[in-house]
C-alpha cells in the first residue's frame, strides 16, 4: 500500500477534477451558491441543505474546540461555510476548492471578524506547496472518486498532516444505488459528475494498513436526498 499521490491517482484525479471544476464554474454555480445560502430552495434542495449543515457540525465536533493557532486544511471548500467555522475557534485555514467562482463566492461572504484566518485558493487541493496541517477536513470532495484513488488521496493527505484527516465518502447502500440509478438526486440540467458509493468495511481495511494511520470515528448523515459518511484517519 502506498502513501503517495503516484502517477496513475494523479491522471484520474485529474481528470475527474476537470469535470467538476467545469460543473461548478460553469454548470451549475447559480444552483450551488443557493444552496449554501439562506435563500428558499425546493425540498428536494432542502434536503441536501440540511444534510451537510449536519455533517458540517459532525467534522467540525471531531476537531478540538479551540483551534487556536492550528494549521487546518479544507479540502474542497466550496462557498465556505466550514472554513469560516474553523476559523471562528482561532484556526488559521487555507481554504482550497477547484472552482474558482465558488471560492470567489467564500471569499465575498465571510466575514471580518474572525479569531483566526483563512486563505482562500483555487486549485487543486493536493498540491504539496500548501504545506503541512494538524488537520485536513474534506467535506464531499472524495465522493466522485473511486475508492483506489480515495486511499492514494488520504494517504499523500495524511502524511502532511500532524493529527487527524477527516473527511466523507458517499456509503454503497441500495436505497442510494436505486436513487442514483433513477437520476433523482439533482434534475439532469445541474447534476454533478457521477458519484462513486464506496464499499465502508474494505475502504477502512485498506485506510488502517496506511503506514502510520489508524481509522477512528464513523458516522453515518442520511435524511431525504443527502446521504454521506464521515470517517476520521488518525496519525500514530
Amino acid at each position: 500500500m502506498t502513501a503517495t499521490f503516484d502517477n496513475r491517482t494523479s491522471a484520474t484525479w485529474d481528470q475527474y477534477r476537470g469535470r467538476l471544476e467545469e460543473y461548478f464554474d460553469r454548470t451549475a454555480l447559480d444552483a450551488w451558491a443557493q444552496l449554501t445560502s439562506d435563500a428558499p430552495v425546493s425540498k428536494i434542495r432542502a434536503t441536501v441543505r440540511a444534510g451537510r449543515d449536519e455533517m458540517r457540525n459532525v467534522l467540525l465536533s471531531w476537531m478540538p474546540a479551540d483551534l487556536t493557532g492550528a494549521r487546518i486544511l479544507d479540502a474542497g471548500c466550496g462557498t465556505g461555510a466550514l472554513a469560516v467555522e474553523a476559523a471562528r475557534r482561532g484556526a488559521n485555514v487555507v481554504a482550497i476548492d477547484v472552482s474558482a467562482s465558488l471560492v470567489n463566492i467564500a471569499r465575498e461572504r465571510a466575514p471580518t471578524d474572525l479569531a483566526g484566518s483563512i486563505d482562500w485558493r483555487a486549485g487543486d487541493m493536493m498540491s504539496r506547496d500548501l504545506g503541512d496541517f494538524d488537520h485536513v477536513v474534506a467535506m464531499d470532495s472524495l465522493i466522485h472518486y473511486r475508492t483506489d484513488d480515495i486511499v492514494d488521496v488520504l494517504g499523500a493527505l495524511s502524511a502532511r498532516t500532524r493529527g487527524s484527516v477527516i473527511f466523507t465518502v458517499t456509503p454503497r447502500t441500495p436505497a442510494l444505488m436505486l436513487m442514483l440509478t433513477m437520476g433523482k438526486v439533482f434534475p439532469r440540467a445541474d447534476r454533478a459528475p457521477a458519484i462513486a458509493p464506496a464499499k465502508l468495511d474494505a475502504l477502512a481495511m485498506r485506510l488502517s494498513a496506511l503506514p502510520g494511520c489508524s481509522v477512528g470515528r464513523s458516522r453515518r448523515v442520511q435524511g431525504g436526498f443527502y446521504t454521506s459518511q464521515a470517517m476520521e484517519l488518525l496519525r500514530c
